[in-house]
């Protein structure tokens, strides 16, 4: 299977905004390890042409998000800096056109101040190298069809990456029970989802110390000022064009997000 030519295949339809078939129905994709090798070959075909890499986010987390795609494990991509949107005064905004077919999902970003390293990463390590954390919209997005397409396609289509944005960091929510908080998404001035810290593996430091076990398959440490976006609190909703969205965390400011 020739990675960087299915990687190019998925940059195309990036920047062209086309669909293309699962990988996994077109190209006989079973194995998860080259879903992960095509993955690492369009980060290395994009940070190649100058992209930068701000951490990792993690898929699949929620038992909503894994019943969706039908699959019973989370994955992970990179976070490529490009698609990054700084919010002024919490309020960020993004063209719709810039995605295929968007879905919003509010989580909650980890800010790494030590490495992290695997295995045997547990709750207690991932919170003692966290700085701190923020809310954060994740907008996922798809380059391939989605009908009936398995983990394989969506880990190659780097875990279905779209975009993202942060607000303020906040020490202080390393030492709350992130279990228990609880988060509202608003799509319009309508609440759609009604999230909690639980939803993501249980704890969201437990989805983190997911990833850095399984970044040890593959040698990869997670490094000091890494973001870690930990998995959606809730569903994923479609994002339409002219959407306005309100995130709102126990105990940080609101978050909006504007789809002109």
């Amino acid at each position: 299977m020739d990675h960087a030519a299915l990687a190019r295949r998925l940059d195309k339809a990036w920047d062209t905004h086309e669909t293309i078939t699962p990988l996994s129905e077109s190209e006989g994709l079973t194995s998860v390890d080259d879903a992960y090798a095509i993955q690492s070959a369009w980060t290395d075909l994009r940070t190649a042409r100058g992209e930068r890499v701000l951490g990792r986010k993690i898929g699949l987390t929620s038992r909503a998000m894994q019943e969706a795609a039908g699959v019973y494990e989370p994955d992970f991509g990179a976070l490529w800096s490009s698609r990054f949107v700084e919010a002024d005064n919490d309020v960020a905004e993004l063209p719709h056109n810039t995605f295929i077919q968007p879905r919003m999902e509010g989580e909650l970003a980890f800010l790494l101040g030590k490495p992290l390293r695997g295995p045997g990463i547990t709750v207690d390590d991932v919170l003692a190298a966290t700085d701190a954390l923020a809310a954060s919209f994740e907008i996922v997005d798809s380059r391939i069809i989605r009908k009936e397409f398995k983990l394989v396609d969506t880990v190659s289509d780097n875990a279905s990456y779209g975009a993202f944005t942060l607000g303020p960091w906040d020490s202080n929510l390393v030492t709350t029970d992130l279990r228990t908080l609880g988060m509202l998404l608003s799509q319009n001035g309508e609440v759609v989802v009604e999230g909690v810290g639980h939803a993501s593996l249980g704890h969201p430091a437990l989805a983190v110390a997911w990833l850095a076990n399984k970044l040890a398959e593959f040698d990869i440490t997670l490094q000091p000022n890494d973001i870690i976006l930990s998995g959606s609190l809730g569903r994923a909703i479609p994002i339409a064009k002219g959407d306005t969205w309100l995130m709102e965390l126990h105990g940080q400011p609101p978050m909006t997000i504007r789809f002109p």
